[in-house]
């Protein structure tokens, strides 16, 4: 069994002022003994699209650098919810980039990236919420992406993507025990979906989910506020820890062997009779594809 820590942020455009939050908050975790740090989505910047895509680095870009430089300084997995990623193609890197998960190890190599594949295209102005297109600005990623850590196979997502269940049972098909969601969760659907949809993802899955999230009012010209609500839950769905309002962070520890005992419990795997997705293993004998 180990620590694992949740932070949660107010991000803005003020990148120098980002970085010195997280910094500040995933040292504290460390020291509260977390092995396994995760941020925010939108941990170094959250503003304007136009400023982003002029900010944006290359997974190895100096901002990047510098956060696994504080992964190696304190010995921990550190997931860096999101970046923003240059896109590599010249023309298209004028006009989009990525939104780009970072796993760091413990050295401070870079273990795992996943770009966000489900962007948020939303329109809740009618329900006093926002209009909102990430489209616009983001490109798309296309990879399912499951990475090793000593606690376990990680899956990678972000934010809008806890809405499609189906990437997550691509990732337990590919062995994920521990699914990752940092997010930065409007405060209109998060009063409403944030915690019935994140306990739904670790039920279906049987993994433990750590939920890392932005909160609050950010500039960038009125249009977000964030929910908040960072938390860990475990496979059986529980609430382990969560944040209140305010940055901060949440501890809980993750006991590998419960996601055994669960899901021999409750054999979802060996009972599953609806098509596994094409390409996929294992999948149980006899499953229609």
């Amino acid at each position: 069994m180990a620590l694992v820590a949740c932070i949660q942020l107010n991000g803005s455009s003020d990148v120098a002022r980002n970085l010195a939050r997280t910094e500040a908050l995933v040292r504290q975790a460390a020291r509260a003994g977390a092995v396994l740090v995760a941020t925010p989505e939108a941990t170094t910047f959250l503003g304007p699209h136009e400023q982003k895509i002029a900010l944006a680095e290359p997974v190895d870009g100096p901002t990047h650098r510098r956060l696994a430089a504080l992964a190696a300084e304190l010995g921990i997995h550190l997931l860096v919810g999101s970046v923003a990623e240059r896109h590599p193609d010249p023309e298209q890197a004028r006009a989009r980039s990525f939104n780009t998960s970072l796993l760091f190890g413990p050295a401070g190599e870079l273990l795992a990236s996943y770009r966000k594949i489900h962007l948020f295209d939303v329109d809740l102005a009618s329900q006093g919420g926002v209009r909102f297109a990430e489209s616009d600005r983001t490109a798309a990623g296309e990879e399912i992406v499951v990475a090793e850590t000593p606690l376990g196979r990680m899956g990678l997502s972000v934010c809008f993507d806890l809405r499609f269940p189906e990437l997550y049972a691509r990732q337990v098909e590919k062995g994920a025990t521990i699914l990752a969601i940092p997010s930065a969760f409007t405060e209109r659907t998060g009063r409403d979906h944030w915690h019935v949809l994140l306990r739904a993802r670790a039920i279906e899955a049987q993994c433990y989910l750590l939920a890392p999230a932005q909160w609050g009012p950010h500039d960038d010209g009125g249009l977000r506020r964030s929910y908040g609500h960072a938390l860990i839950v475990d496979p059986w769905g529980t609430v382990l820890a969560e944040c209140g309002d305010g940055e901060g962070y949440c501890l809980a520890e993750l006991d590998p062997a419960k996601v055994a005992q669960v899901r021999a419990a409750i054999p979802m795997q060996a009972n599953r009779r609806l098509a596994c997705p094409p390409g996929t293993a294992p999948c149980p004998p006899g499953t229609p594809r």
